[in-house]
């Protein structure tokens, strides 16, 4: 087998340069920076009468999400979904022994992530929407990676296999530790700490691996 090189596709090399700044904004902003614009003024509200009965309250639902904890939760979530449909590739396409074992274990951790993961997003009362459907964010394995993804033969394919995994990992940590400074939910930060010394190790484990370069 081919030493598993670093990819040089430009559009690769932008992602990782514009992690830092990008990363920095969905944890600071949360889904805010996915809006579209500030929404129309109701106008007045009508005074209301002193006869007519004063209105229900709904149920409450408990205090509203922190911004930064509902975006570094709403940007893993797919984050991990894309790795792992990218991994599933991996059972049938590499030939390399180590990689392909290390692919299979990795599998299954982001599994069980995710459902940690979806179990949070439930709890904190989220919907199950992907925001970030068709946005090429560092780290994040899109549709388009996982055409050439199906694409690839071969070293081919395990270059590109080593390259995205790498950028996953490494970014998914990086927002992770940016989740546990910055968030305000307990169970957020202390699962943003889990995941981001799960991906830490996991990061070494492929660099570790026989013919992969840093």
């Amino acid at each position: 087998m081919h030493p598993l090189r670093r990819t040089a596709a430009p559009r690769n090399a932008l992602r990782r340069t514009a992690a830092p700044l990008l990363l920095g904004l969905i944890v600071l902003t949360g889904p805010v920076a996915c809006s579209t614009g500030p929404e129309p003024d109701p106008g007045p509200v009508p005074p209301r009468p002193a006869s007519a009965p004063a209105p229900s309250l709904a149920p409450s639902r408990g205090p509203a999400a922190d911004p930064t904890d509902t975006g570094w939760l709403q940007l893993m979530i797919p984050m991990d979904e894309g790795a792992v449909s990218l991994l599933d590739l991996a059972a049938r396409k590499t030939a390399d022994p180590a990689l392909r074992s290390f692919a299979a274990r990795l599998r299954t951790a982001h599994e069980d992530e995710l459902t940690a993961l979806r179990g949070l997003r439930q709890r904190m009362g989220l919907p199950d929407t992907d925001v970030h459907q068709g946005h090429e964010m560092p780290g994040m394995v899109t549709a388009t990676d996982l055409e050439r993804a199906r694409a690839a033969e071969g070293d081919a394919f395990d270059r590109l296999l080593v390259t995205e995994i790498r950028d996953h990992l490494r970014q998914s940590a990086q927002v992770s530790r940016s989740e546990t400074t910055a968030g305000r939910a307990a169970e957020a930060k202390e699962r943003a700490t889990a995941l981001a010394a799960a991906h830490e190790d996991q990061l070494s484990e492929l660099e570790g691996l026989p013919g992969v370069h840093g």
